[in-house]
Order: structure tokens, then sequence, then C-alpha cells
């Protein structure tokens, strides 16, 4: 039975529901939207609708990636839009032009949390187009990072210039910033991106060797750092097999958790004796994770004969099985993920959620932490972080690299 979404928002400007007005629709082609957050520091992002086999289909665009959103209702003046991943959605009324006002709602484990969103139909560009590049920010940038509190994180910064417009990320210790998108105006450097969870606005001032005056806001609410960077093209960031490790006088984990259908599966199992397994240390929360997940599900189905076998150990933001269960279900859905996710119930923010669930390591250290197991049981490497598509040569790296390990693994 097919379900009629209707929506009568108040408080954000919504008109009362009117079934007697003239059917509107989402115009086909590129929008701009803007999260509006209170600060006015508004982040941008854009998306493509289409038509695809009688129903309205977008895809949200950042740089290189675009994500399918399948999930958009149009009745009336309402437009309901689920993002397919973190648990938020968008629900809107057409205003004039065809353009849409609603909010944006993330709904965390213990709350819901909103944010003003407007978008315009038939717009491509994502900032508007302003003064000629007069710096070139290509390259790789060591970065420094400042919180309110005064605290620093460090990341190296990669970004690359065609004309005006500017794609990039992060890289960090713990993953990256996924797809970054933007464009120079004279020396200033403006970049975004948006993917239902990720939402960042990065403004600064390029120099030749140097970028200062950054700003970076992310979310919906008031966090805003202070960044500055400095060029080096031979930046590295720490080995990424030294941040977790083994315990000393540990060469084996010891876990058994519940399955999606509440059935626990152990690392002991048959299923995974004299065979090659490789377990990620998950969550449906996290952007990298998502990355990872999609990598890993085409990986096995393609490789799983070959004596090889992959458990997601997934940490939701909440420790009741059913809630971890809904959030987790959509996610492997879309993913098609046909290895087995266990639910931990333990969160990531749990600062004993190494201890309590795999005690032989010296901890995790970020999501996703991918961990390899040889034949007869013992850890190999524990890597922790995943440098996921947006990270352009660096991906094509840890494809490599997986590979060749997972080979030598089997060989051993």
């Amino acid at each position: 039975m097919k379900r009629l979404w209707i929506y009568c928002l108040a408080g954000i400007g919504m008109t009362a529901c009117n079934t007697g007005n003239a059917k509107k629709e989402l115009t086909p082609g590129t929008w701009q939207a803007s999260l509006h957050r209170p600060d006015g520091a508004d982040i941008v992002f854009n998306f493509l609708v289409k038509d695809t086999a009688g129903k309205k289909v977008l895809y949200v665009l950042n740089a290189t990636d675009k994500l399918l959103v399948d999930d958009v209702k149009v009745s009336g003046d309402s437009v309901f839009i689920k993002m397919p991943f973190f648990d938020s959605d968008f629900k809107a009324r057409f205003a004039d032009g065809g353009s849409l006002e609603g909010q944006w709602t993330r709904h965390l484990a213990d709350k819901d949390v909103s944010v003003p969103f407007t978008a315009k139909p038939n717009t491509a560009e994502r900032f508007p187009k302003g003064a000629a590049p007069a710096q070139q920010v290509t390259g790789r940038w060591v970065t420094t990072f400042v919180d309110k509190d005064n605290k620093t994180s460090n990341a190296i910064g990669e970004f690359k210039q065609m004309g005006d417009l500017v794609h990039g990320t992060f890289l960090t210790t713990t993953g990256d910033y996924r797809f970054l998108d933007g464009s120079m105006d004279g020396d200033t450097l403006r970049l975004s991106t948006f993917d239902g969870s990720h939402a960042y606005l990065f403004k600064a001032v390029v120099k030749k060797d140097s970028i200062v005056n950054g700003r970076f806001f992310a979310g919906i609410g008031d966090h805003v750092e202070n960044w500055s960077a400095v060029k080096n093209d031979t930046a590295k960031l720490p080995d990424e097999r030294t941040i977790a490790t083994m315990k000393p006088g540990q060469s084996k984990l010891d876990f058994a958790f519940p399955d999606m259908n509440g059935k626990k599966v152990s690392i002991n199992d048959d299923r995974f004796k004299n065979k090659v397994v490789v377990i990620t240390l998950m969550g449906s929360w996290c952007p990298n994770c998502m990355d990872e997940t999609g990598f890993l599900s085409e990986w096995y189905k393609k490789n799983k004969d070959r004596g090889v076998e992959v458990i997601g150990l997934s940490y939701e933001r909440t420790p009741d099985f059913e809630k971890s269960q809904k959030a987790l279900s959509g996610f492997l859905t879309r993913f098609d993920v046909q290895y087995p996710v266990l639910i931990t119930g333990v969160t990531p923010a749990d600062p004993e959620k190494g201890e309590k669930t795999l005690p032989q390591l010296t901890g995790i250290k970020g999501f996703p932490t991918t961990i390899f197991i040889d034949k007869k049981g013992n850890v190999k490497e524990v890597h922790t972080g995943f440098s996921g598509p947006g990270t352009g040569e660096h991906y094509e790296q840890f494809k490599a690299d997986f590979e060749r390990l997972i080979s030598q693994l089997l060989e051993s």
C-alpha cells in the first residue's frame, strides 16, 4: 500500500496544506542549496534532480562525487527528501520561482537538530563567480586547526585548482574530509561539502606558500575553528599501522556479538577458521565508514571464494540493540553488504569502548579501524582511518596495498 506524504509544517514560514493547488514539481537540472547557520555562515552545496522511471531522484554533488538520494516525495506544495545515510532529512515547500524553503533535520540518538534550508533551481554554480584567481592553491598543505578552547589538531590539505574551481580534501590520521568543492575568488579560497553528515564550509586567504585567516564552520550550530596551512609537497601523516596496535603478548582477538538478526557470531566460529579475516570497526553515522563499506562490500562479493571473510563490528550512537539495528538497516541495504555486521552495543563516544569490545587492542583511536587476521587467527596489522575516494591517488594506493596484503596473507 502506498503511503501519502503530506507535510503541513509550522514555524518555518510554511503555508497550510492546500490540496486544491496546482501540482508543483522539482525542476530537473542542477540546484544550489544552502543550510543557513545561525551565525550567517551558510553551507552551500549542489544537487542534481532527475526523472527516473517515473519518479524523482536527486544526486548530491561534491566535486566528483554523486550521492544518490532516491527517497524523494512531492505532495502539493510540500517536498520530503530523506537522505540515504546518517538519519537526516529535508522537509520543504515550493516558494516563488519554484525554489524550496524548509528545514534540514538530523535525528541524533537523543534529540533532533534542525537548520533552515533553501534551494534555487537552474543554478549550477556553488559560490558566486568572483574576481579572477590571484593565487594557485594546487598542492599539499600542512594544516593546523585551532578550536575555541585553543586546542589544536593537524591535517594535510590536498587541493587541485582548475581555473577558479578547486577540489580537494583534508587528510587526517583517522580518515579524510571526503569531497570538498569550491573556488578561488581573487586570493580567497572557499570550499564546502554536504553528504547528510558532513556539513562543512572553509574560508581562507591564500598566499604563495601559506594559507592564513582560515575559518572552518562545521555543522548547523555554532562550531567554528580557525585554520592555517603551510605548503609542503613532501608532508606525510603518521603510519596508520602504528596508531592502534595489539597489546604486548596478545596476538588473537576474542569476541562474540549479535548480528542484525540477533544471532551471536564469534570470531572463533568455524566459518572463520583457516581463513584470512578482515574486521572493520565502523558505524552508520560515520562518512568514512560509508566509503570503506562501499569498497569492502564490492570487494567481498568478488573475492569471498578466495578464502577470505569480512566482519563488521558496529559502534552505533546508542547501546539499544533495536535502535542500532534500525540505524544500520538502510546503510547495509544501500551497499548490499553480504558479510556479517555485528552490533557491539557500545557507543563510539564511550571512552572504554576498546576495553569493552576488543581488550586485546591498545585502544580504538578512530573509525573506521581495519584489522587483518591471518589463517592461523593471528592479527597481522591494524589500520586506523581510511583514505576514501575523495583522496584521489591515496585511495588508489590504499586499494593496491589492501590487495597486496590480502594476497600475502593467503599465501602464508
